[in-house]
């Protein structure tokens, strides 16, 4: 009776963790360049398995299922949709490459492409942190240099001359932990994407890669398995108290 009780117990855990995870996508539903995440489960063998004391499908009372764990929380980078803005500072990246933000002096990778040109003419994202480019500099333009606009290769041009922005693509995506809503890290230093693989959609945006309908949906689901494991748990926990008070009366 008390395995039942921990292996609803578990249960219960592995949903709300899920629950977390699904109610932080649908908070970050019209986030630019948010990827969703996704709890990853697993199932956990007996204690006697885990211990090495008896063997996965032997048949014994030992070989029960120890119930469902959290194994991790990954992350879903397939590309979101395309918002056209029609502002010549809004980026989008057509591929699987990143824009790279300096945040507080560490290089941060983005696919959320809303720029801007400060006061000083730097490119900056919507909290001011500039865009870097290929040499790892803030992209600069001159006020008084005249026209300038984004080419389809990721660059800028101003009288004649180009400044291309830095685009890189991790090595492995195991390798980027999330900063934020839309800001990765690369613990591996990315790779530079070939200038004929860059292709940068201007005047539009990456929005978020979350899907409402499909992310509430699974909510529900989750909801009810949640409910499902914590009441069963107050039914073991019932019935315990029950037996415990005939052992009492006898």
């Amino acid at each position: 009776m008390q395995y039942g009780l921990y292996l609803a117990a578990e249960g219960a855990h592995a949903q709300s963790m899920r629950l977390e995870t699904l109610a932080n996508n649908l908070a970050n539903v019209n986030t630019m360049g948010f990827k969703r995440q996704l709890a990853l489960f697993a199932a956990r063998p007996s204690e006697a398995v885990a211990e090495g004391i008896a063997q996965p499908g032997d048949g014994s009372i030992n070989d029960l299922g120890g119930g469902v764990s959290v194994l991790a929380t990954l992350t879903d980078f397939a590309p979101g949709p395309l918002k056209t803005t029609g502002s010549p500072t809004d980026l989008a990246i057509d591929g699987s490459s990143f824009f790279v933000v300096s945040k507080h002096g560490v290089p941060m990778l983005t696919r959320a492409g809303a720029f801007m040109f400060n006061q000083d003419a730097v490119l900056t994202d919507p909290t001011g942190d500039p865009v870097l480019n290929d040499n790892n500099q803030p992209i600069q333009i001159d006020p008084e240099g005249g026209p300038w606009q984004f080419t389809p290769d990721g660059g800028v041009v101003q009288s004649g001359d180009i400044q291309y922005l830095a685009m890189v693509r991790p090595r492995s995506p195991d390798d980027l932990v999330r900063h934020g809503e839309n800001m990765f890290e690369a613990l591996e230093p990315p790779v530079a994407t070939p200038l004929e693989d860059r292709h940068v959609l201007v005047g539009q945006l990456e929005q978020s890669g979350v899907q409402p309908t499909s992310e509430m949906v699974e909510l529900i689901e989750t909801t009810r398995a949640f409910e499902a494991n914590t009441s069963m748990m107050r039914n073991y926990d019932q019935m315990l108290s029950t037996l415990v008070d005939r052992v009492l009366k006898e």
